[in-house]
């Protein structure tokens, strides 16, 4: 059953994130819907918002993967805003990314703004080519757009076995350490390496202590924050997400200066000088306010691949050696076993395909039935879940 507006129903695509949009208090109340049905959704929605074909499938590849790894922050959650920025005309899609400079191992793309997915494959595939030539690749982009999940492009230099990184700078949302103006973006980062076999290690994470869609999840769902998280508008921690989301922001990674919040404000400058001072794009407290389509973002991107087999010799033997080892440490609780960055992400897939369906709260699911409603297509076939 598809949830029709009313006339005072807000548009979704003409939304700024709505905290009001809670529409069940009921925290375990859950569909299941098939990997392919949602990525055709997906795919759908840009479709109807006039979105050239492959860079809709581009767009919902990316999303998908995020859901399927649990990262639900930035999938179906993002949908809408993507939607927005091609319907208003600020993102494109009747352009393609572009090689402006170039060396063997390097290379600046202007993105052309068109969707982030579409320039992140690209740079992260030239990144790829130019590892498997020479060694090293690396390629950074301007005039790009939010690019969903930084794993998903580290990721795909695994396929060649060779490391991948990923990163990004997005919308200021961060109070740097000391600070009561919000001057940095999330700017996550991401480095994907080869094990044995089908086994890896697969980082990603902000530099904040959480993804602004992080909060907008836990607001979604009527729940409160840590108060590492985010701060309201006056700077100072708060554990309610709607503070976080009106007019507040996030903390960096470490959350204060007494745990060592300045700490993730280095490594999110880090990023940004990758990203957009060494990509000429726009930077820091320059780039658009978040979730607004007031022109351009210009966003600054950086891909790199390097081929471990131009160093020392049995890189992945050496490297599941350590994970293997990282995994049978001793645990604080026997029922939290030792894990390593990306095993959280393939416990979330192995329990997706063995339900065969991603668990989407029902706040969630009506979300995307809005969505459709607005758009005039046929929403995705759920199945009730109790978790």
């Amino acid at each position: 059953m598809f949830l029709h507006k009313s006339k005072t129903q807000i548009s979704v695509l003409s939304r700024n994130f709505n905290p009001n949009r809670k529409l069940s208090s009921n925290s375990q109340d859950y569909y299941l819907i098939r990997k392919n049905d949602m990525e055709d959704f997906m795919q759908r929605c840009m479709l109807a918002v006039g979105t050239k074909k492959s860079h809709a499938e581009s767009l919902a590849k990316c999303l998908i993967d995020a859901d399927y790894r649990g990262h639900f922050s930035h999938g179906l959650n993002r949908l809408d805003m993507y939607a927005r920025d091609i319907k208003a005309g600020t993102t494109f899609s009747d352009r393609e990314p572009k090689v402006v400079k170039e060396s063997a191992a390097t290379a600046l793309v202007d993105g052309n703004n068109v969707l982030g997915p579409v320039v992140g494959n690209f740079c992260m595939q030239l990144a790829i080519e130019k590892a498997k030539q020479i060694g090293i690749g690396m390629v950074v982009a301007n005039r790009s757009n939010h690019y969903g999940i930084a794993a998903h492009y580290s990721s795909q230099a695994l396929r060649e076995k060779l490391i991948g990184l990923s990163f990004t700078n997005t919308s200021p949302l961060i109070y740097p350490t000391r600070s009561k103006q919000r001057t940095f973006g999330t700017n996550p980062l991401s480095l994907a390496a080869p094990g044995k076999g089908e086994d890896k290690f697969v980082l990603d994470m902000a530099t904040s202590t959480v993804a602004f869609g992080k909060v907008e999840i836990s607001s979604l769902k009527g729940e409160k924050i840590p108060s590492s998280w985010g701060a309201d508008k006056d700077g100072q921690s708060t554990c309610d997400p709607d503070q976080v989301i009106k007019g507040g922001g996030l903390l960096p990674l470490g959350g204060s200066e007494e745990s060592s919040g300045y700490k993730g404000y280095g490594l999110n400058v880090m990023v940004e000088i990758l990203c957009g001072i060494l990509g000429g794009s726009l930077y820091g407290p320059h780039i658009r306010t978040w979730q607004t389509s007031s022109g351009e973002a210009d966003l600054g991107q950086c891909f790199m691949a390097i081929n471990p087999r131009n160093f020392a010799d049995n890189f992945e033997d050496r490297l599941q050696d350590l994970m293997d080892y990282c995994r049978n440490m001793t645990p604080i609780e026997a029922n939290k076993p030792m894990m390593i960055a990306g095993d959280p992400e393939r416990n979330h897939m192995k329990m997706c395909d063995e339900r065969d369906g991603i668990g989407y709260h029902v706040n969630q699911v009506k979300y995307a039935e809005a969505l459709a409603n607005e758009l005039n297509i046929q929403g995705p076939p759920k199945r009730k879940f109790l978790l």
